[in-house]
């Protein structure tokens, strides 16, 4: 998907919901009593950085996401894409995009936490990959499996997923895996009119890539604080700014026994985007 496309996209579905209502019925035809949700999604979205389990790899980045859940199996599974283009500097200065297909399977109630597991491959069109030191080459990607959970606390919602990369790491330095990263947060909604929301985020993630080689990666990786506003424009569009705060100054440098040459912390970032996501 080249850039053009992805603004093409990002600019008509923004013009469409603005210029229509589309879950009223025109003048002189008989109400819409309901809208049918058969399973599809599709969102696109910018955002001003973009930051993968706490490292900062790209600035100005577009992105479209297409899934569809499956809900009359054992368990609902959905599948997907997502694609994110950068077309400002990137990592080093260098290129960046990423394909990611997808399947997330919700496993249901267990013990009052709700469980989703989620298989992901990542894939990198135009080359060159930041996970986040790397150096695939066209074509080339790499799996990986994730355990996500969620519990209702009441006062908020507990958060976390664990996730291991099932593929051999990065072929510039022979390590044997990129390795594991887990994160655990808390997230309020709040209810502010009938159709606008702010929801609240906040957690850590805890990286350990590339195992015992000398560009080791292990420790706490970062924190992050995110505010959203999503705006449900009809009952089949909704429209999402945010803002959003990271820091990784003062973690994985840091709390890292085995590394001998630390990773560049991003140090603090304040960034935002907009995403309109569209129901079918």
């Amino acid at each position: 998907m080249t850039k053009a496309l992805l603004i093409t996209l990002l600019s008509t579905l923004t013009l469409g919901a603005i210029a229509g209502d589309w879950g009223k019925a025109p003048v002189g035809k008989a109400p819409i009593e309901e809208c049918i949700d058969l399973g599809g999604e599709i969102t696109v979205g910018y955002m001003s950085d973009y930051y993968y389990r706490g490292f900062h790899v790209a600035d100005s980045s577009l992105y479209a996401d297409v899934n569809y859940t499956f809900d009359k199996l054992a368990v609902p599974v959905t599948i997907g894409a997502l694609y994110i283009n950068s077309f400002d500097s990137s990592f080093f200065g260098l290129g960046f995009d990423t394909l990611r297909l997808y399947a997330d399977a919700d496993l249901g109630t267990f013990a009052g936490f709700d469980f989703n597991l989620k298989y992901t491959y990542h894939s990198f069109p135009e080359g060159f990959n930041p996970l986040p030191v790397g150096g695939f080459p066209v074509g080339d990607g790499v799996g990986e499996v994730s355990l996500g959970f969620s519990r209702d606390l009441g006062f908020a919602t507990l958060v976390g997923s664990a996730n291991y990369y099932l593929e051999e790491g990065s072929p510039l330095i022979g390590s044997p895996d990129l390795g594991f990263y887990g994160n655990v947060g808390l997230e309020k909604s709040i209810g502010l009119t009938d159709n606008i929301s702010l929801v609240l985020a906040g957690g850590v993630g805890y990286v350990d890539m590339f195992g015992g080689s000398v560009t080791a990666i292990r420790g706490w990786n970062h924190y992050y604080l995110t505010a959203s506003l999503p705006i449900q424009l009809n009952c089949r569009t909704t429209l999402t700014p945010y803002i959003g705060f990271n820091n990784q100054s003062s973690f994985t440098s840091i709390f890292n026994p085995v590394n001998l040459a630390p990773s560049i912390p991003d140090g603090d970032d304040l960034h935002g985007g907009v995403s309109i996501s569209v129901t079918f």
